[in-house]
């Protein structure tokens, strides 16, 4: 019986189109990373298994994959390594293991696989890239405003140019989930219902706030602040998402800002997280990605780990978004033990890729087939002679990209092959070409042959793809 060929479940093979689309979009997103001074940072694909279990709550250890112990321990079941889940813990491992030589503020962008033992389904993977980009160091807003900028300048690099960046504060949540009466003791369970108020709509968070025991009243009270915000009669093209006019995402978000205000009241913690809301919507501007921010109240996000600020990318038309983050000023202390502020955004990669292809945003040359030119073999007498022709023309000219057919063959297979693989043109160097130093330089697109001096190739090669 022969071997099963599919990948582990969860994984995937990605063959050359869909590595060359994968390093299209990384390659944008890291140079706009860098453009703004972030540094790179890659961690091991394994990490001890106490670095990781305890980070992620009781559901987050479940889908560790965990690392059987070698040798003569391997009988006991005992793990004592695992795959990375994440790439915020070994942040904050590299913090506290590098202190003494990162510089105060560490800007750090990281880009790889993580790895969860998870139920695979529709769009979700055992093996997945994240694209994180953290500042370490810093309570300033202009943190949360320079993270805005950057995510938007790649994206808009990418081809997106219809999307807005919701913002909101964990402090501003507790604000107004104090103002609607939600007790300290419910605030976790109502952020979590109020995280799916886009996704389930209003009864059905009315019906998870009652299944967890908030209140019918505060749960009310609750729903109508929601509720009543996209009523205000400013920018209503910016509330329905995706304009970039800055005057219109202006006049909605201090209408927006007011509203809090006059919600929350004198409550301090809510009234401090409107402030550091208006101050990064004022960096923002400086950045000038003032057009893409939207406060938007009902924004919680799931993670418990959120002190301030909280971000995310929303797409009209696009259920979910393409990323998010925000700040943690709590969570990089975990191996040092003393308080390191931090903020973070992570873009959702394989989200991004996936809308790319079905919208056909990938520029041209990402499709393009593997070789420019083909170098056909006449015989097995002339096998030498092609692989020299071969390299003088990356010599000639190092953009080229030549490629040669293996074996001698007839010539017919030989230009279905380099038909088949969408390779524009082919050489031939016959014995009699061969003898007068020329090649027959062959467009498979419309059939049309030359014969050229070798020394020609090169530049004619040059001319053809260029036009």
């Amino acid at each position: 019986m022969p071997a099963k060929t599919q990948p582990a479940r969860g994984m995937r093979d990605f063959l050359p189109a869909d590595v060359r689309r994968r390093e299209h979009v990384i390659r944008v997103i890291r140079e706009t990373y860098e453009r703004y001074g972030f540094e790179p940072l890659e961690t091991p694909a394994v990490e001890n298994i106490e670095t990781l279990l305890g980070k992620y709550g009781e559901e987050g250890n479940q889908l560790i994959f965990k690392i059987l112990r070698r040798g003569e321990h391997e009988k006991t079941g005992e793990a004592d390594l695992a795959l990375r889940y994440d790439l915020t813990v070994p942040l904050a491992r590299v913090v506290a293991e590098y202190a003494d030589e990162l510089p105060k503020f560490f800007k750090r962008y990281q880009i790889q696989p993580v790895w969860r033992a998870d139920r695979p389904a529709r769009g979700r993977f055992r093996e997945f890239y994240q694209c994180d980009v953290d500042v370490c160091g810093s309570r300033s807003a202009v943190i949360e405003a320079e993270l805005c900028a950057a995510a938007s300048d790649a994206l808009e690099a990418l081809g997106f140019n219809n999307f807005t960046i919701r913002l909101n504060h964990r402090q501003v949540l507790a604000g107004v989930l104090d103002a609607a009466g939600v007790g300290a003791g419910k605030h976790a369970d109502a952020l979590v219902a109020i995280d799916k108020l886009d996704k389930i709509g209003r009864e059905g968070v009315a019906r998870e706030l009652a299944g967890r025991g908030v209140a019918a009243e505060s749960g009310d009270e609750l729903l109508g602040f929601f509720e009543n915000l996209p009523a205000l009669e400013h920018a209503a093209e910016f509330v329905a998402g995706g304009t970039t006019d800055a005057s219109a995402a202006e006049a909605y978000n201090r209408a927006a800002l007011g509203r809090l205000v006059e919600f929350i009241g004198d409550r301090e913690a809510g009234a401090r997280g409107v402030e550091e809301l208006r101050k990064v919507i004022e960096y923002a501007a400086a950045y000038g990605v003032r057009g893409r921010i939207k406060i938007d109240p009902s924004l919680a996000r799931g993670l418990s780990y959120y002190t301030g600020t909280i971000m995310e990318i929303h797409v009209p038309d696009l259920a979910g978004s393409l990323g998010g983050g925000g700040r943690y000023d709590n969570l990089l202390g975990m191996f040092s033990g003393r308080e390191v502020p931090a903020c973070g955004f992570s873009l959702g990669l394989e989200r991004i890729i996936v809308v790319m292809t079905e919208r056909g945003m990938f520029p041209a040359e990402i499709e393009r087939p593997a070789a420019d030119v083909m170098v056909t073999l006449w015989n097995e007498e002339s096998v030498a002679d092609a692989l020299a022709f071969a390299s003088e023309l990356r010599r000639a000219a190092p953009e080229l990209r030549a490629d040669v057919y293996p074996e001698a063959d007839k010539l017919g297979k030989q230009f279905k092959y380099a038909s088949a693989r969408g390779v524009p043109f082919v050489v031939v160097i016959g014995d009699d070409e061969r003898a007068r130093g020329e090649v027959a330089l062959k467009n498979m697109k419309t059939g049309d042959q030359q014969t050229l001096g070798r020394g020609e190739v090169a530049e004619a090669l040059r001319r053809s793809l260029r036009g």
